[in-house]
Parts: structure tokens; C-alpha cells; sequence
């Protein structure tokens, strides 16, 4: 009865965090299963893809610095507006690689610098914009999700608007491939592209801060605000990066995002390339086996965020049971570890054993965004998250140019398998690593009281 009359209206605001992350999902995922058709036709190397890909991971990295800085500046409603917007344009863009690309192409000449190939040039411009706008979309939702949940809720709701990444790549490999098929490579940049704008209405009408949130009963504001810590008053100063960067907290989050980011981007951008390089699948093949794969994330996401709270209702803190919870996500990847070896019976397996390893990492994740409204207040929740954010991007760059330099050395001595197993063992290890560090940084629960 009591919930009943608290109400619901949180969670409209989190089915639209949802549909806003399968859209960013969506966008960045079109590249990726184009790949294999792409570079036919543009004659890429991995190391080519590896660049363009780079540029997305580099550029999201420095713009989720500024990212969270902008929308707590903005507010959430203002920024994810303009976040969306800007992503959705440079998806579309894509579509214009080829042109685009020859007229940077004619700029570098001009400036007597060694232009890279034209189609590699255009489609590195698209990624940059794409990921310029989709650097707003986790601290905005991080941030909305600390406006709208009390702390014991926070997880479980991150873990559902989480698990739209994951239908987001559920979807893809459904649509781009067809789409591409019957319209060609440009129309899947440009249909896929537009949808979010569709997105953007529903988020103008429906969003505004909670107590300016006509729709949301005086009871459920109250239940929003009922977490003791954030009785403490806000203020409206401006908190520095450099004050953020005394504390612990920030570096174990960073070092969170630095370790296991790069292990999803890898699945993201690489797992397409993967089934063509060791199976010959491609085309509209690949739509069952990614579909398939990333369903199983959904698990993963939304069963990730429910777990600590099992060990919050029997008492623990919401950061020393996120840590708990998180301890036993990290021992899952290890699984993928088996990837390979069991290829050679069916594609099947190593499909399945790599979904179990995306599953555990979305489960990690929803848990380790959800660290940051544990222990900060909300006025640098989304600067926070930008932060790491950036760690984030900077290891998925990492990643992403060490696995294109294997697999085209591996490729050229006719053991492309060995660049992937390197790949995948680091994914199986990466979250053992990063939770070990986390927990040193941060022992127990320490929320930040000072800024």
C-alpha cells in the first residue's frame, strides 16, 4: 500500500534513460557491423579500422571530462538535450564520409601534411562528432538517476536504463545489416541516425528537476529525498576538478572505468570483425549470433543492479555491498577465457561464453556508476562521472589500437586466432585487477562531505 501511494513516476523518467542509452547504443554500433563490408570496399587493415574507432574512444574520452561538467552547469534536462541532438547529427553523418573525407583530404594536401586514405579521414570526422554527443549521455543519466532514486534504489535503476546499451546492441545487428542490404551503407547511418530526435520529445515533455515535477506526488519527492546524507544542503558552487582529484574515490572509480571500459568497446567494435576472421560470418548472418549474444547481457545489466541489494538489506552500507556484489561479478569473465579453445566445436560456444563475459561486465558497470552517487553529492555527481568517463575512453583507446596491431600481425602470419585469445584473456582478467585496486583506494564506505 505504501508504494502505491508514494507513486511511480520515477520510473518513467528511467524508461527514459532506457530508450535515451539504446539509441547511443545504436548509433555507435552501426560502424562496427559495417565493418566487414566497409573495408572491402575501401580496402581497410585492422590498423585502419583500429584508427577510426580510436578517434570515437579518444574524443569520447576527453568529452566526458567536460561532458559532466557541462550538464551539472546546464542541468540535466538542458544538457542531455543538447547531448543527444549533437549525437544524433554525427551519426548521420557517416552517410557524408566519403565527401567529407575528400575535402579534409584537399585541406592537408594544401597544408603539406600526409593525408590518410579519404574514406578513413571521413568516417574518423563522423566518429568525433558522435562521440562529442554521446559523452553526455552516462553523467546525464548517472546524474537524473541521483535527482530521481533514493541511494537503495539508485543501482537497480541504473542497472535497467544500463540494459538499453544491451538492446541497443540487440537491436543493431537486427536492423543495420538489413537496412544497409536493401538501401545501402549510407541509409543505415542516416535512418538509424535520425531516431534521436524522435527521443528528444518525449524527454523535453516529460523532464524536469523533481521539486519543479508537476507529475510527482508530494510522497514520492519525499521518499526520493528521504536518504540522510543528502539532507545536507546544496549549493550552487562551482566544484573544481583538481578539489575532485584529492580524493581516493574519484581515482578508484577512474581506475574502475580505465580497466574494464576497454573490455566492452572491445566486444562493441570487434565482435563483427571476430565471427568474419574465424568463421566467415558476415552479412545478415551475423544478425542471430549478436543478437543472441548481447541478449544476454540483459541479464547481466538489470540482474547486476538488483544483487547489492541483497546484501543492503542485510545491512551492509550501499558501498561496501556494491563491493561485495561487485567482487563476485569479477570472477565471471573469467569464463571467456575458454572462448577459444572450445571454438573449434561451434561458433556457438565462444558466442555464448563472450555473452556471459558482456553480461558480467554490465552488471559491473551499473554497480560501478552507481559508486559515485554512493559517496558524492549530487552537485558533482555527473563531474565525477566524467572523469572516469575519460579514464574510460583512454583504456578503450588502448585497447582498441593493441588489438588492431595483433590482429594484423597475427593476420600476416596466418594466426589471426592468437590475436584474439591475447584479447580475450585480458577481458577474462581485467576486472579481477580493477576491483583489487578499487578496494585498496577505498576500504570501506566514505561519502564526501566537504565539497
Amino acid at each position: 500500500m505504501l508504494k502505491e501511494k508514494i507513486g511511480k513516476y520515477r520510473w518513467t523518467i528511467c524508461a527514459l534513460l532506457f530508450f535515451a542509452t539504446t539509441v547511443n547504443y545504436l548509433d555507435r554500433q552501426v560502424l562496427s557491423l559495417l565493418k566487414p563490408s566497409l573495408e572491402e570496399k575501401f580496402g581497410w587493415s585492422n590498423s585502419d579500422y583500429a584508427d577510426i574507432a580510436a578517434v570515437f574512444q579518444f574524443t569520447y574520452a576527453i568529452s566526458m571530462l567536460f561532458a559532466g561538467r557541462i550538464i551539472d552547469k546546464l542541468g540535466t534536462k538542458k544538457g542531455f538535450a543538447w547531448a543527444i541532438s549533437i549525437w544524433s547529427i554525427g551519426a548521420i553523418v557517416h552517410a557524408l564520409a566519403i565527401p567529407i573525407g575528400e575535402g579534409m583530404a584537399s585541406i592537408l594536401g594544401w597544408a603539406g601534411i600526409v593525408a590518410v586514405p579519404v574514406s578513413v579521414l571521413g568516417f574518423m570526422f563522423g566518429r568525433a562528432v558522435l562521440a562529442f554527443g554521446e559523452a553526455g549521455n552516462f553523467p546525464g543519466a548517472i546524474k537524473a538517476t541521483a535527482e530521481y532514486f533514493p541511494k537503495k534504489e539508485r543501482s537497480f535503476a541504473t542497472g535497467i536504463f544500463n540494459s538499453g546499451a544491451n538492446v541497443g546492441a540487440i537491436l543493431a545487428p537486427l536492423t543495420v545489416p538489413w537496412i544497409a542490404k536493401h538501401w545501402g551503407w549510407e541509409a543505415a547511418f542516416i535512418i538509424i541516425g535520425g531516431v534521436g530526435f524522435l527521443w528528444l520529445f518525449f524527454w523535453l515533455f516529460y523532464y524536469d528537476k523533481p521539486e519543479e515535477q508537476k507529475r510527482l506526488s508530494a510522497a514520492e519527492l519525499a521518499y526520493i529525498n528521504d536518504d540522510v546524507e543528502e539532507q545536507i544542503p546544496e549549493t550552487k558552487a562551482k566544484v573544481p576538478w583538481l578539489k575532485l582529484l584529492e580524493y581516493k574515490q574519484t581515482w578508484a572509480f577512474a581506475f574502475g572505468k580505465f580497466m574494464t571500459d576497454g573490455v566492452w568497446w572491445f566486444f562493441l567494435f570487434w565482435l563483427p570483425a571476430y565471427l568474419k576472421d574465424q568463421y566467415g560470418i558476415v552479412g545478415t548472418d551475423i544478425m542471430l549470433p549478436l543478437a543472441v549474444l548481447y541478449s544476454l547481457t540483459m541479464f547481466g545489466s538489470i540482474g547486476g543492479g538488483w544483487f547489492p541489494m541483497y546484501f543492503i538489506k542485510k545491512g551492509y552500507k550501499p558501498y561496501d555491498g556494491r563491493m561485495r556484489a561487485m567482487l563476485m561479478i569479477a570472477f565471471i569473465p573469467l569464463v571467456v577465457l575458454a572462448a577459444q579453445w572450445l571454438g573449434g566445436i561451434s561458433y556457438w560456444l565462444p558466442v555464448i561464453l563472450i555473452g556471459i563475459g558482456a553480461s558480467a561486465h554490465q552488471a559491473w558497470s551499473a554497480n560501478l556508476f552507481t559508486t559515485v552517487s554512493d559517496m558524492f553529492p549530487k552537485k558533482a555527481t555527473a563531474s565525477v562521472v566524467g572523469i572516469g568517463g575519460m579514464a574510460g575512453g583512454i583504456g578503450g583507446v588502448l585497447v582498441t589500437k593493441v588489438g588492431g596491431a595483433l590482429f594484423d600481425h597475427y593476420k600476416a602470419l596466418g594466426h589471426i586466432e592468437t590475436g584474439y585469445t591475447i584479447m580475450f584473456a585480458f577481458c577474462a582478467v581485467a576486472y579481477l585487477i580493477a576491483w583489487a585496486v578499487m578496494k585498496s583506494l577505498v576500504p570501506k564506505y566514505k561519502p564526501i562531505t566537504d565539497l
